[in-house]
């Protein structure tokens, strides 16, 4: 694949938790407030508590509805008549541009039909070994030889955004901007400024790069997003940069979260460690259990875009609807012992990816790059632990959750 410089960025070294407290917050445990609601009613009108205090009511706007029951989690999700995505124009669109994630049908499929077969896992699985792979090992090449490392810091953190920089056919050297951009697009609503500083400074790099690629193409998701073509459309620069704005930070946020938690549940609990160190076939089933368990983004947003009724509850025509992903998915009328990670328990439609039409792009490369992260971790690392001399790791945030650190001890390289 062709590695292009595009416009030279200033590397800055990042601490992946500079930011976390604008993008995250640090509720350790948000469910068994989940639970007290949804066992309520699964459905609820008006602002509520989830621990870090409720919003005030708009008295112009009909009440906001929070969504926490499976069932209804996915009945709306399936509606994409009635709960429209448009709720994201507003913040998200601003500081990314229009991009999939907001686009309702019929829009949304033509512009998701031009960029998914970027995400195929048969188009992927190149990427595996001569990419994934390597860059996994050079991480774990920097601290192998200390016998200990904080997992999140050295590696979960640090591997996505190098993978995203190469499929994107970018120089992996720029990765700590990249790291950099992700967390200031996600926690805009924290920092205007700094969010929409973010913003330009992306759209002026692609910029440069997207020329250089249409007179020089290559064998990267620039090159084919400058060409592709659905039906004889062709994708605007605008809709290019806004595609890679919505990439980056999904790209890394996500994976990085989702291969944490898993690790964290794993080092957790020895027994199921054991078992996926002993039988790497079990991966798919330990990965889907940790995104039911734990997924990273809890919260997703819709709009009623008319009168409708949910679980009883009467939704008013503009009402913003925030569906709460991870109450779902511990919905105690579906899954026995919701609160508890069990990669042997019966498998179970979960919604960590989100539902329906809007069902994750990069479902795929997440589950990609987690099974070789986690494999090359056991292959070089061995049975590693957690480290008795460190604190006890757990996982805190509400919109996105994961752990601040992994510390483990292993014999030395």
């Amino acid at each position: 694949m062709a590695i292009t410089e595009g416009r030279p960025v200033t590397v800055v070294p990042f601490d992946p938790f500079e930011l976390k407290d604008v993008v995250s917050g640090d509720i350790r445990d948000p469910y068994p407030r989940m639970h007290e609601l949804r066992r309520q009613s699964p459905v609820h009108s008006g602002p509520i508590d989830l621990g870090d205090g409720a919003p005030p009511a708009d008295p112009h706007r009909p009440p906001p509805i929070t969504v926490l029951g499976f069932d209804e989690v996915v009945q709306v999700l399936r509606d994409n008549e009635t709960y429209s995505s448009g709720i994201y124009e507003g913040v998200i669109g601003q500081v990314m541009g229009r991009t999939i994630l907001q686009m309702d049908e019929p829009e949304h499929r033509i512009a998701r039909a031009m960029v998914s077969p970027s995400f195929r896992s048969k188009v992927l699985a190149h990427w595996e070994e001569s990419l994934v792979a390597v860059v996994v090992n050079e991480l774990i090449d920097t601290f192998i030889d200390r016998g200990r490392a904080d997992l999140v810091r050295e590696v979960t953190f640090n591997f996505p955004a190098q993978v995203i920089a190469h499929i994107l056919g970018l120089p992996r050297a720029d990765y700590p901007s990249f790291q950099r951009w992700a967390i200031e697009l996600t926690s805009v609503t924290a920092n205007w400024e700094r969010g929409m500083a973010a913003s330009a400074s992306l759209r002026d790099y692609f910029a440069g790069v997207m020329a250089e690629r249409r007179v020089t193409p290559g064998d990267d998701l620039i090159s084919e997003l400058v060409r592709v073509e659905v039906d004889g459309t062709t994708l605007r620069d605008e809709e290019i940069y806004s595609f890679l704005r919505l990439l980056l930070p999904a790209g890394v946020e996500t994976t990085y979260r989702a291969t944490g938690n898993l690790l964290c549940a794993l080092l957790r609990d020895r027994t199921q460690f054991e078992a996926l160190f002993a039988d790497r076939s079990l991966f798919p089933q330990a990965f889907e259990e940790s995104l039911r368990w734990e997924p990273p983004v809890t919260v997703i947003l819709r709009q009623a875009t008319r009168d409708a009724e949910l679980a009883g509850v009467t939704v008013g025509a503009g009402a913003d609807v925030a569906l709460l992903l991870g109450a779902a998915n511990r919905d105690e009328d579906r899954y026995v012992d919701p609160d508890r990670y069990d990669m042997f328990r019966p498998a179970r439609q979960h919604l960590g990816f989100g539902f329906g039409v809007h069902v994750c792009l990069g479902m795929h490369l997440a589950r990609m790059e987690s099974r070789i992260a986690l494999n090359t971790l056991f292959d070089r690392l061995g049975p590693f632990a957690l480290d008795p001399a460190a604190p006890a790791p757990h996982i805190e945030g509400l919109a996105f959750r994961s752990p601040l650190s992994l510390p483990v001890t292993f014999a030395a390289g």
